[in-house]
């Protein structure tokens, strides 16, 4: 029986980290990558505890070279690449846009979007070949929403579902299938920097139907089902999982 072989970037902290013990726990085989090689050889350490055949690669999702080495990594170690979740990303500088500047564009847009485009392009290059693959995006509500103060991060995920829907249609003649889940306010590290206090984090709770914030383990069950055989006729899609915050 074929094992999956998983690749996760940014899999540190909050999503891709819960993502990457999800795939353990149902026994894939796990790539993970971020910026830290500590924390990065701790948590290897960690799920081949939970009996996973996990690899650590430092990469730098803005940097091609990383990213064409842990693509290559990946497949050096476990001879495939069945499935991909781009999850690295960053809030970037909030605050309005008479604020923002050339670099704090770039300080966004390096990670969210060359990130994924880079991702993507390697990820592929891999998939297409062999003839079959699933990649899924991390994309937010903020992806087809506007917000006041975060305009760099609401056009930085706007531009992973254009990236996401080119890609899988590129992709669907060769058996590779693209999607993107869109979370909506998770309790992760990355929300608290966003919403910087207690009362504007209140305030972000309360505009969600459901009352509460998601868990990252919600997210990771979401890109499970995506990438997994119980779902292959979607593609070039985005999955809003954000307790009906956008329903109305």
């Amino acid at each position: 029986m074929h094992i999956p072989v998983i690749l996760i970037t940014g899999a540190l902290t909050g999503i891709g980290r819960a993502t990457a013990l999800a795939f353990a726990d149902a026994g894939s085989r796990i790539v993970i990558s971020g910026r830290h090689d500590d924390a990065g050889q701790a948590f290897a350490t960690e799920l081949r505890a939970l009996c996973a055949d996990a690899l650590f690669v430092r990469a730098d999702v803005r940097r091609e070279e990383d990213v064409r080495n842990l693509v290559d990594r990946a497949v050096e170690r476990f001879g495939c690449l069945d499935v991909a979740v781009n999850n690295a990303g960053t809030e970037g500088k909030p605050g309005p846009l008479t604020e923002q500047s050339a670099e704090s564009y770039a300080a966004t847009f390096d990670t969210n979007v060359l990130g994924t485009i880079l991702s993507l392009k390697h990820e592929m290059r891999v998939m297409l070949a062999q003839g079959h693959g699933s990649i899924v995006n991390l994309s937010s509500t903020f992806g087809s929403h506007g917000a006041a103060g975060a305009s760099m991060y609401v056009a930085s995920k706007h531009a992973v579902e254009g990236l996401t829907k080119s890609a899988a249609l590129e992709g669907a003649a060769f058996g590779v299938r693209v999607n993107a889940v869109a979370p909506g306010p998770i309790e992760t590290e990355l929300l608290n920097r966003f919403t910087g206090n207690a009362d504007r984090k209140a305030g972000v709770i309360a505009g969600v139907p459901l009352k509460r914030v998601g868990k990252p383990e919600e997210i990771a069950q979401t890109i499970m089902f995506l990438a997994s055989d119980k779902a292959p006729f979607i593609t070039g899609q985005i999955v809003g999982v954000n307790g009906g915050k956008t329903a109305g």
